[in-house]
C-alpha cells in the first residue's frame, strides 16, 4: 500500500473481534517500530513488550477501571494483543520518541488491515499498580510510556472524508 493510502486510511479502531493476528503481521508491525527515528539515535533506551497472555491484559483492564472509575468499558478494547512502548528516561525527547515508534507501529497496522488504537491511559494505569509492572518483565529503568492495541476488526478501514486543512499552520 502507498504511503498517502495509509494515511488516508489510519484511523482508530476500538470494534476488535478478538482475534489474533498472524505472527508473520505482527513480526512486520514490530519491525516497523524498530525502524521509528528516536532522539539522538539511542535505540537502546527504548522497549518494546508484546503482550497477548489474557492474564496480563485482564490486569491491564481492572488497573485502568480501577484508576478511571470505569467498570464495565474495556479501555484495550478487546483486543488481544497490546504493545507496550517503554523508555528510559522521562524528557520531552524520549516521550517524543516513544509516541514516533508508535505511530509507526500503528501505520504499518493500517497497512497490514490490522487495527489499532493508540493507547494512553491504560498506560498511566500501568504505572499506577506495581503488581501490573511486575508482571511486565520490564528491563530495569524502563518505565511505560504509550501502547497500541492490535487485532482482527470487525469493519475494514474505508477512507475518511475529512477537511484536510484541519490543523492550523503559520507560514512565516
Amino acid at each position: 500500500m502507498e504511503l498517502s493510502e495509509v494515511l488516508s486510511l489510519r484511523h482508530a479502531q476500538r470494534a476488535y473481534t478478538g482475534e489474533k493476528i498472524s505472527r508473520d503481521q505482527l513480526e512486520a508491525i514490530l519491525q516497523a517500530g524498530e525502524l521509528a527515528p528516536v532522539a539522538l539515535g539511542k535505540f537502546e533506551n527504548y522497549h518494546l513488550t508484546v503482550i497477548e497472555d489474557p492474564e496480563i491484559l485482564n490486569s491491564i483492564e481492572s488497573a485502568t477501571a480501577t484508576l478511571f472509575h470505569r467498570h464495565g468499558g474495556k479501555m484495550l478494547y478487546g483486543a488481544p494483543t497490546f504493545v507496550l512502548v517503554s523508555a528510559q528516561g522521562e524528557q520531552n525527547a524520549d516521550f517524543s520518541s516513544a509516541a514516533i515508534i508508535a505511530h509507526n507501529l500503528a501505520l504499518k497496522a493500517v497497512d497490514e488491515g490490522v487495527g489499532f488504537c493508540y493507547i494512553w491511559g491504560a498506560v498511566a494505569a500501568i504505572n499506577q499498580t506495581p503488581s501490573v509492572i511486575a508482571k511486565l518483565q520490564l528491563p530495569d529503568g524502563f518505565k511505560p510510556v504509550c501502547g497500541v492495541t492490535l487485532g482482527q476488526i470487525e469493519t475494514p478501514y474505508a477512507e475518511k472524508d475529512t477537511d484536510p486543512k484541519r490543523i492550523g499552520i503559520t507560514r512565516l
